[in-house]
């Protein structure tokens, strides 16, 4: 078998503790690369998901680095935080069901890009300052809640928006560096996920525009969410709180 054969076999494979988790969370992976290419190519240099390089171009702001907005990294921020915090309070809800959490949270990040796709197609003046923002706080809502959600379901380099542990999990867990790196193919899936969501975001913006990849967002988290609304009811072991 081939080393891409065998990645995608470890990548692909049923997994006992923690079922199809891993595949959804991938989808939502591909949805963090897509928004986060709106936020950064469209509303003025700010990750809506990436809070490590938010607070670095806080700084950059801070210290009056051309192009990046004090206002527009803190808006990201805060936004992100209260995300969060639904996030954590959903959590504390349901998460003894790690299906059920997962269905709510999907349905929940698809009302807020649901909102955002609407704002932006809708706006008289695509462009402006006030749609920008407007966008900049729906959008990072969606990707706390997101954020917490998966660290709450506990599925290893799965954490749907960062990626710096992950990669570093490949490096450091390699075999030339004396460790057997398991999870390589999760890892791998993650990264090359993410890497693709940005990518087709970016095409799609310079095509289509902004709304054109928020309703990209929408159909991935309307297929995973019709996934897993399916598994609400499951009695399966992977379904318990990790």
């Amino acid at each position: 078998m081939s080393n891409a054969s065998s990645i995608a076999a470890r990548v692909f494979a049923p997994d006992i503790q923690h079922g199809p988790l891993p595949a959804l969370l991938l989808v939502l992976t591909m949805v963090t690369g897509l928004v986060d290419a709106v936020s950064y190519l469209r509303l003025g240099h700010v990750f809506v998901a990436n809070m490590t390089g938010n607070i670095a171009f806080l700084g950059f702001a801070v210290a009056n680095a051309k192009e990046f907005s004090i206002a527009a990294s803190l808006t990201a921020t805060v936004s992100f935080l209260a995300g969060a915090l639904a996030g954590g309070r959903l959590g504390s809800a349901v998460g003894s069901h790690r299906g059920r959490l997962l269905a709510i949270s999907i349905l929940l990040e698809f009302a807020a890009i649901g909102a955002a796709f609407a704002a932006s197609a809708l706006a008289l003046d695509s462009e402006g300052e006030a749609v920008h923002y407007e966008l900049i706080v729906l959008l990072a809502l969606a990707m706390g809640l997101q954020n917490a959600t998966a660290r709450r379901l506990g599925v290893p380099d799965l954490s749907t928006t960062v990626l710096t542990l992950t990669l570093t999990g490949v490096a450091a867990d390699s075999t030339l560096a004396g460790g057997k790196n398991q999870r390589l193919g999760r890892r791998l899936a993650a990264t090359a996920t993410m890497f693709l969501g940005a990518a087709v975001g970016t095409v799609v913006i310079f095509h289509f525009g902004v709304s054109a990849v928020l309703a990209l967002a929408l159909a991935l988290l309307a297929t995973g969410g019709i996934f897993s609304f399916r598994l609400m009811s499951s009695g399966e072991a992977w379904t318990a709180s990790a």
